[in-house]
């Protein structure tokens, strides 16, 4: 017996077209009463659609479609064979990080992150932080554009663009990596176990203003932020077995 499914769209053109697709070709259920999402669009309406159930609390296992431009968290669009596709799909876990971001003004934000959590410079002027590792200062200042924290998901898109380190889905790790980093020259991040708890805190926020972003979302003019797992919720995505997750990532290692 097959589980009850609903399905969203990115709202491009592509994405519409194929959901009137799959609408006339199937049976759906509303988002409330499904036990299995296909979500079709790109990796940004992936995160998007990730995120939007971790915020209602309702967290399905998520079967996406690539229409948009990578697709890295997305299987091929093929509107034949369906069911047997969701019937042999590989699910894979992927856990969340939670940031906590505290403003120079003293509010408090705390945002999921599926792919990473960074911090930015806002002006020309680079940023000073101090780095520290469950409660142990590492880095007393780090003058950079910018750092952050990917989770072995996250860890193929800005955080490899960053030259950090691909992490192996499964590995239970995060990356630390500054964004070019101007002191210590030598330092080109870490790898921490992913139960470390992260601290980063804006040394000088009035000269040298931070933002930071978790995913997609952004606070301005941060004083602290603090990076963690979140144990509590896992998502998980469903893959064709030949495109699997973890074969992608791993074989990101070897591409040019």
């Amino acid at each position: 017996m097959s589980l009850r499914r609903a399905l969203a769209a990115s709202p491009t053109n592509p994405a519409e077209t194929a959901a009137h697709e799959l609408l006339a070709a199937h049976d759906w259920a509303s988002l409330d009463d499904a036990e299995l999402l296909v979500a079709l669009g790109g990796d940004g309406f992936m995160l998007q659609t990730l995120h939007t159930m971790l915020e209602r609390h309702r967290i399905l296992p998520v079967f996406g479609m690539n229409l948009g431009t990578i697709g890295f968290l997305m299987n091929e669009w093929r509107p034949d064979g369906l069911d047997e596709r969701l019937a042999r799909a590989k699910p894979f876990k992927v856990t969340p990080l939670v940031m906590t971001a505290t403003t120079v003004e003293g509010e408090t934000h705390v945002l999921p992150a599926i792919n990473e959590v960074s911090l930015l410079r806002e002006t020309r002027q680079t940023a000073k932080l101090e780095v520290t590792v469950n409660d142990r200062i590492v880095l007393p200042e780090l003058v950079c554009d910018g750092i952050l924290v990917a989770t072995p998901a996250g860890s193929t898109a800005y955080n490899l663009s960053a030259h950090g380190p691909i992490l192996p889905l499964g590995s239970q790790m995060l990356a630390l990596t500054p964004i070019s980093p101007f002191r210590p020259r030598r330092w080109r991040g870490a790898i921490l176990p992913e139960k470390a708890r992260i601290s980063l805190k804006v040394l000088d926020p009035a000269k040298r203003p931070v933002s930071a972003v978790a995913d997609q979302r952004e606070v301005r003019d941060v004083a602290r932020v603090d990076v963690q797992i979140d144990q509590r919720r896992d998502l998980t995505l469903l893959f064709d077995p030949e495109h699997a997750l973890d074969d992608r990532i791993t074989m990101e290692q070897f591409v040019g």
